[in-house]
């Protein structure tokens, strides 16, 4: 009784809730319904509930595919290296926290943030004029030190390498906020008390701010390795071409093609593949969830 009065007491706040909480249900839960088209045999022409149950057939065309094998390793391969990548955006945030002149600090700020906001298109177009073989800023950089110029878009051992480090460019800044909030949650007493005892920068970085950060980059890095397989396929698809594709082709750019670009859209099949993946993910998340809780003590659950 005394929880129903409180709640009409914040009722005002509960109603606000509902939208947030409707949006969830509608866009998330509510489309779940269609994740059974992964073991039917589903056509336009059909309804969902009455198209004919195949069970796992397209999950095992997938895994027997002939180019399985190769695109799995393409997209582990760009999953992990982003992974590597994790403390790009806690270190820019550290040294972003001991800038002391503050103009320059919001100046740092803001170059690093603004490439977050740029669409995936017009990046992709930008990338491809950097490294242009003939004209490109980053050949024409190359040559000053005497390398010849490449078309390191057509190199598929270059694609990797790409693809990661500008969506470093791109999403650190943006990245390193939650780090920053957390770093001004630090109290000046345990700076203080670091210099009193004679610790340098380093040390007060490794034992004050480290362990202030700890909870939380566990909790993002957690969320990231559930994330692996989720290569999105804008920016893949964007800077795929004939001679890269054997290492840009990736789970999700295949579901693409398959389900949307193919004469016969193939549904069942790029639904299946999205369910398989999302099964590989889920399966990362509890696993580094579990070893996270055990060595650090935090954990999503």
């Amino acid at each position: 009784m005394i929880r129903l009065k409180r709640m009409w007491r914040n009722k005002a706040l509960y109603l606000m809730l509902l939208i947030p909480f409707a949006m969830l249900i509608l866009f998330r839960y509510v489309p779940m319904y269609g994740v059974q088209i992964a073991f039917k045999n589903y056509l336009p022409s059909d309804t969902i509930s009455s198209a004919e149950w195949v069970g796992l057939r397209y999950v095992m065309k997938f895994t027997e595919n002939y180019n399985f094998r190769a695109i799995v390793m393409n997209t582990l391969i760009i999953g992990v290296y982003s992974l590597a990548t994790f403390f790009c955006a806690p270190t820019l945030a550290i040294c972003i926290n001991y800038l002391t002149n503050q103009k320059f600090k919001k100046t740092i700020q803001t170059v690093s943030y603004l490439p977050h906001f740029i669409s995936t298109v017009v990046m992709c177009s930008i990338i491809l004029q950097i490294f242009d073989a003939r004209s490109g800023l980053f050949n024409a950089f190359m040559n000053l030190i005497g390398v010849e110029s490449r078309n390191y878009m057509g190199m598929p051992g270059a694609f990797a390498h790409v693809f990661i480090w500008t969506g470093i460019w791109q999403d650190v800044g943006y990245a390193s906020i939650i780090y920053i909030a957390s770093l001004a949650s630090v109290s000046p007493e345990y700076h203080e008390a670091a210099m009193i005892d004679g610790a340098t920068l380093l040390k007060r970085i490794r034992h004050v701010d480290i362990p202030c950060l700890l909870p939380t980059m566990c909790v993002l890095l957690i969320m990231r390795c559930g994330q692996v397989l989720n290569v999105g396929y804008e920016k893949v698809y964007l800077l795929q071409n004939s001679m890269n594709i054997e290492a840009s082709e990736v789970i999700s750019t295949y579901v693409y093609k398959q389900g949307l670009t193919q004469g016969l859209p193939q549904y069942s099949f790029a639904t299946a593949i999205g369910l398989f993946v999302s099964v590989i993910n889920l399966i990362l998340l509890v696993t580094v969830n579990k070893i996270t809780g055990k060595l650090s003590g935090s954990s999503l659950f």
